[in-house]
């Protein structure tokens, strides 16, 4: 049998509606020729995409759902275009939500062309996708991206052969150094569709396929062989599209529940094995592969963070310069103390209160702005002063180790790990940007792949993983004391793993794999870290900030009306078992409208003498355990629902206390003194 068969035709378009949300002119977008970037996740898309739009770029969230989209314009040639970054996906059979809506992009919005990127150094894994694509009459180029690593470890492929062996468009490129941009702009241009090929099935499927063709009647933005393969697989989402329109669609049940019921293997699996076969055919005369001289510096690097006895020690010294050093001692110290005791302490807090003294003759409204909860004096002290430098410096970190390729491996370093917690490696991502922002976290634990997996997760967001800014100032709260600060490290890291243990074995659902594409590992490009840096910190300032101005004036309200000193006298008990003074209970209060809100005030409190060692560990271990903020609980309405949120909250609030209840016990029976 050989490998490829005459399609039957490339399909028929469907009038996809574009789903416009950018600031730009829509007839102008209208007239412009689209192109999907596609492809699977860590192998340049974006920066592919940066190429090709330079700084006309905006990013929202996919109507519907919170995955992000990436849209900007180019001009390749004569032409203009709109540029889409689609989500990661391996596949037109889609498992999560990146992945869903990715297809669902392509299906409604018919780019003009989809650019497939792939890793040069991973064609035999990638593609398959090549060839679904092609397979569903798509308007493919494939751009075979980080060429230079794979050459660089010996890896040569002929793009000529390829192009000839695909019908479509094949350019080399890369996209950090720009080698082969100018030529992958060209073919953009020059794009015209080929002779459209398909891939030969075994005998069963290929009758069923025909059997499927022959009923739809109805118009696709794939190939009616593309939409009968998907059909195969039982892809609830094109089922639910062909029934809306066709009349058959029970006569292709009939088909499908016939064939199924005589064919030995799953149908997924009898199509990606063929798929993977027939790539693996074809690199075998493109792909030519040497030996490098000697095992290369970044392979010796790359081995090391993935095994165990080396990866941890390089976690922990990544912790340590990138987490403690660099945002504790750095962020949380130096800078806030600069900025909390110089700036505002000496300049503009006296200055606020002086003006607003001098032209505002009603106590009520000077104590809203320059009170001891003022929107200025405390809200943007705290913003500016305190959380400000703390969430840039994480920020600075994280983009720094994102842009080396750091995190897929460090994926597949804790996967073991995480299994016993009911979560993969994967799951990493989330938890690394909970430091950051626990809010952003809970979205992104749409990208694992099971509902059980979302859940553990989120619950494990919520109680255990402290935001950039809550954390930079427990650091810089008890990095004083070392001893304090590994406690709290310790309690907190003891808690997340064993919540994670138990409720693993609680919690009904499916267990998840793991697979992860590794990009390779790179100095970082200091323009990227800059300009992922520069965009979160714009995220802060236009999301955050307003929050704590907000918060301050509810915090003023509250305490205009009664409201809240109806709530600390209600949590003054509470503090009060776990061995703190009854001041703390407005520290928790504050925590509710954001955590580091809450770290804020205890820090205040600390500098006011108020609170021991023993105390500082205590508070710091509930604070950090207690609910989540406003913002974060809202995404988990959002993303988990009303009863499992609730479910969540109803866990979290007294477990942390009882923890706190706990560590004081523990700490007076052994006599500890901090």
């Amino acid at each position: 049998m050989s490998i490829f068969r005459a399609a039957g035709g490339a399909g028929c378009h469907g009038a996809g509606t574009a789903r416009l949300q950018e600031r730009e002119n829509t007839a102008t977008l209208k007239d412009m020729k689209k192109i999907a970037i596609v492809g699977n996740p860590n192998v340049g898309k974006s920066v592919i995409f940066n190429s090709l739009t330079g700084a006309y770029v905006n990013v929202s969230n996919y109507p519907g759902t919170t995955v992000e989209v990436s849209r900007g314009k180019g001009r390749f040639g004569d032409a203009g275009y709109e540029v889409i970054d689609t989500p990661g996906m391996y596949s037109l059979l889609p498992i999560t939500e990146e992945e869903r809506v990715a297809r669902e992009f392509i299906m409604e919005e018919k780019p003009d062309i989809v650019l497939h990127v792939v890793d040069a150094k991973n064609p035999g894994r990638m593609l398959p996708l090549t060839l679904q694509l092609i397979e569903a009459g798509l308007p493919v180029i494939l751009d075979i991206n980080i060429i230079d690593e794979a050459e660089r470890v010996g890896l040569e492929i002929d793009t000529r052969r390829l192009e000839e062996e695909l019908t479509i468009p094949v350019v080399a490129t890369s996209g950090i150094s720009g080698k082969g941009m100018d030529e992958l702009k060209r073919r953009i241009s020059e794009y015209k569709a080929g002779k459209a090929i398909s891939i030969a099935y075994n005998e069963t499927i290929e009758k069923c396929i025909k059997e499927i063709e022959d009923q739809l009647k109805g118009e696709y933005i794939f190939s009616r062989r593309a939409i009968g393969l998907l059909l195969l697989q039982e892809d609830p989402e094109i089922l639910e599209i062909v029934e809306e329109r066709e009349r058959t669609i029970e006569r292709i049940k009939e088909i499908i529940s016939k064939i199924k019921s005589v064919h030995a293997n799953p149908f997924h699996f009898s199509i990606t094995m063929r798929r993977q076969a027939v790539a693996g055919e074809m690199l075998k005369h493109i792909l030519k592969s040497r030996r490098p001289d000697r095992v290369s510096f970044q392979e010796k690097l790359n081995r090391m963070m993935i095994n165990p006895v080396t990866g941890i020690p390089i976690l922990l010294v990544a912790v340590y310069f990138g987490l403690y050093q660099f945002v504790g001692v750095f962020g949380a110290g130096t800078l806030v103390d600069f900025l909390e005791e110089v700036l505002f302490g000496e300049y503009i807090n006296p200055f606020f209160i002086w003006v607003f003294e001098s032209i505002i003759p009603w106590p009520v409204i000077q104590d809203l702005f320059v009170g001891e909860y003022g929107i200025l004096t405390l809200g943007l002290r705290y913003a500016v002063a305190i959380i400000l430098p703390i969430v840039g410096t994480f920020f600075i970190s994280f983009s720094i180790l994102e842009d080396t390729g750091y995190f897929p491996r460090l994926a597949m370093l804790v996967d073991r790990l995480f299994k016993k917690i009911g979560l993969n490696g994967r799951a990493i991502i989330p938890m690394v940007l909970g430091f950051g922002c626990d809010t952003m976290a809970t979205m992104v634990t749409r990208t694992l792949e099971t509902k059980r997996e979302r859940v553990l997760a989120t619950l494990l967001l919520a109680l255990a993983i402290p935001c950039s800014a809550q954390l930079g100032v427990i650091l810089a709260i008890l990095s004083a004391k070392p001893l304090a600060l590994l406690l709290w490290a310790a309690v907190v890291t003891l808690v997340f793993l064993l919540t994670g243990f138990l409720a693993a074995r609680l919690m009904p659902g499916e267990r998840p794999d793991f697979y992860m594409e590794l990009p390779p590992l790179r100095l970082p490009k200091l323009t990227n870290v800059l300009a992922k840096t520069v965009s979160r910190m714009q995220w802060y300032l236009m999301e955050v900030i307003p929050l704590f101005l907000l918060a301050s004036v509810l915090i003023w309200a509250g305490r205009l009306i009664g409201l809240f000193q109806l709530v600390i006298r209600g949590m003054e008990p509470l503090v009060k078992i776990i061995g703190l003074p009854e001041d703390t209970a407005l520290v928790f209060l504050f925590g509710f409208f954001r955590r580091d809100y809450g770290a804020a005030g205890l820090y205040d409190l600390q500098q006011e003498g108020l609170l021991s060692g023993n105390q500082l560990v205590i508070a710091a271990v509930t604070l950090t355990l207690f609910v989540p903020c406003i913002a974060q609980f809202s995404m988990m309405l959002k993303e988990r629902g009303l009863k499992t949120t609730l479910g969540i909250i109803l866990f979290i609030f007294p477990f942390a206390f009882l923890m706190g209840f706990l560590l004081n016990i523990l700490f007076s029976f052994l006599g500890v003194q901090l």
